[in-house]
């Protein structure tokens, strides 16, 4: 019999000052930001033990977000997503992540601006790639 399960651990609303922006005065200062992420990860052991050691620490993914994002000081919204995603998948176990992230004082006339990616985990090294034979043919036509 075919199941399909969809677990998720969700932080909303993570508010981080951090170093963002493409201008000179962007890059001397701190901006807020707001970060909310989906992380699709299996529960089922944390719901059967009841143990918090089963389970995906928020409080820990929490700090890690609002540590990277203070030390990637990235010029661009979309560059601090790649990168934080990137890593919520080299340190947690999760199959896709959505996230996104607001800078709630960049246009005075929005309540806040800002992207939202969603990625999934790359495959393992022991599934074959595959490629599409037209891929090599795309840069000739």
């Amino acid at each position: 019999m075919f199941h399909t399960q969809s677990d998720v651990v969700f932080i909303k609303g993570l508010k981080v000052e951090a170093v963002i922006g493409v201008f000179d005065w962007e890059r001397a200062i701190t901006q807020p930001l707001l970060i909310d992420i989906a992380l699709e990860t299996d529960i089922s052991a944390a719901a059967l033990s009841d143990d918090v050691s089963d389970a995906l620490s928020y409080k820990e993914v929490c700090d890690d977000v609002s540590e990277w994002c203070k030390e990637i000081q990235a010029k661009l919204l979309e560059h601090l997503a790649g990168q934080i995603s990137d890593k919520l998948f080299a340190k947690y176990d999760c199959q896709k992540i959505t996230l996104s992230i607001a800078k709630p004082t960049a246009i005075t006339q929005a309540d806040a601006v800002g992207v939202q990616i969603t990625r999934y985990a790359p495959a393992s090294s022991n599934e074959p790639v595959t490629t599409d034979a037209d891929d090599s043919q795309a840069d000739d036509a």
